[in-house]
């Protein structure tokens, strides 16, 4: 972020007060968390399982020279500048909305069940072949994640890509509101969060909230065949993608192995590969395709962008395990639309090599989560599989159906990854290719790490 001094700042998040020696001294740099403050930085003190009022003290040690406040003002320590505010959180998005309004960079703001983080970095990775860029770091998609991403981003910035994650209604149209996109990208309408979003009626709702805060006349991106996309929304000019004709952009080709994926679209006469797994990032890479012509980016500088773009770590990542074996960990998330998927692809990669699957839970899928999670089988082809291991109550459900399904080795662990660990470590043996699919909250992670070879570590 470029430096911006406490006045400014107070005027930016209209405080209710503040107490500083020095109105004029600069910040440099933003944090919630205080062991991150550096020298000459703001801390943002938030509420949650504890309150991060009680690091101010911490924060300032570390070289905080300034934070928001919104308890009593006589309880504020006299050591440090307080802002004072009605809400931390708050103010920290005011903020950001000032700093996102002085810089003025475009803005690229991506959603979805599915590839949001791929996307992103795909996205990102195509215009910075032309263009000043930054993107969300990690998974800093959410109410905090968002500001923090902006407040992060290089005042010399040409084209921000931001992901926008949600888990309830409301939540994407206030991260909209906040960065006014010119361009707004729907990856996939799936099965994710049906716990609190009910079907994927739902979904779709909460995902076209993206468009509350889309500037007038700017482009939304959703695929061609999602009925419950197809609806043309008011001063937005919505592109597609897709298999179909209609589609503003089409899939013509696609073919993927354990190490890239290679795809044609209609549109153009170049010929485009992705150095990961998986038939369905082409759709993701159509996104970037959209996106890149939007902002007047070559096929060519995109073609070269996509075959080298770096994806954010632990999603589709190759990784060597233990006995000389491959991992592919996809442990970040998970839902129905994405496991299916990178099961057939993944089955379908040609070795001479032992192939396993290691699931996990998925987590948030509500009333229909057992039989979403017995759905899983349609995709499992145990003539390519050496086995499958399961793990997590829910996986319990899929593990009696292959039971009674398929001839095929199949293990389940309630709870105890560590066994799950020690069976694997038993048969693994050199080029034996391993994919881990489960949701974040199963942490799936965890078996990844202790399977790795040490010195990947």
């Amino acid at each position: 972020m470029r430096k911006m001094t406490i006045v400014e700042i107070v005027k930016a998040v209209k405080a209710i007060d503040y107490t500083s020696a020095n109105r004029f001294a600069e910040v440099e740099s933003v944090s919630f968390n205080s062991q991150l403050c550096q020298k000459n930085s703001l801390f943002v003190p938030l509420k949650g399982t504890t309150d991060g009022h009680n690091y101010v003290q911490h924060a300032c040690e570390q070289g905080a020279t300034v934070t928001f406040w919104d308890r009593p003002q006589d309880e504020a320590p006299d050591n440090i500048a307080c802002i004072f505010v009605d809400d931390t959180l708050q103010a920290l998005q005011d903020l950001a909305t000032y700093y996102l309004k002085t810089t003025n960079p475009k803005v690229v703001a991506i959603t979805g069940s599915n590839g949001k983080t791929t996307t992103k970095d795909m996205v990102e990775s195509v215009l910075a072949k032309q263009y000043r860029t930054y993107k969300t770091q990690g998974n800093y998609n959410n109410d905090i994640g968002v500001p923090m991403t902006i407040l992060g981003m290089p005042e010399t910035t040409e084209i921000l890509v931001l992901e926008m994650g949600m888990d309830d209604f409301g939540q994407i149209e206030k991260l909209s509101c906040l960065a006014n996109p010119d361009v707004a990208v729907i990856t996939l309408i799936g099965d994710s969060h049906l716990e609190a979003l009910g079907s994927r009626e739902g979904i779709a709702k909460a995902k076209l909230e993206i468009v509350s805060g889309l500037v007038e006349n700017g482009v939304l991106i959703v695929p061609n065949e999602e009925p419950l996309l197809a609806k043309d929304v008011p001063h937005i000019h919505k592109q597609t993608f897709g298999k179909d004709v209609s589609a503003t952009m089409q899939l013509i080709d696609v073919e993927t192995n354990a190490h890239k994926t290679i795809f044609k679209v209609a549109q153009s006469e170049h010929v485009f590969t992705l150095p990961i797994i998986g038939a369905y990032n082409a759709y993701n890479a159509m996104i970037a395709l959209l996106v890149g012509r939007h902002f007047n980016v070559s096929d060519k500088d995109m073609q070269e962008a996509l075959a080298y773009f770096t994806l954010t770590a632990n999603r589709l990542e190759w990784v060597k395990g233990i006995n000389n074996s491959r991992l592919l960990n996809d442990a970040y998330n998970a839902s129905p639309t994405s496991m299916k998927a990178i099961i057939k692809d993944f089955q379908e990669i040609e070795t001479k090599h032992r192939k396993y699957l290691v699931l996990g839970d998925m987590k948030e899928l509500g009333k229909d989560s057992q039989a979403l999670h017995e759905s899983i089988v349609d995709s499992i082809d145990c003539t390519r599989l050496a086995g499958i291991y399961l793990y997590g109550e829910n996986m319990l459900s899929l593990y009696h159906v292959l039971l009674k399904q398929h001839d095929c080795p199949v293990w389940h662990e309630l709870d105890d990854k560590s066994r799950l660990s020690d069976m694997l470590r038993h048969v693994l043996q050199q080029d034996d290719l391993v994919l881990i699919k489960s949701s974040y909250g199963t942490r799936l992670l965890d078996l990844v790490n202790d399977l790795r070879e040490k010195h990947e570590q």
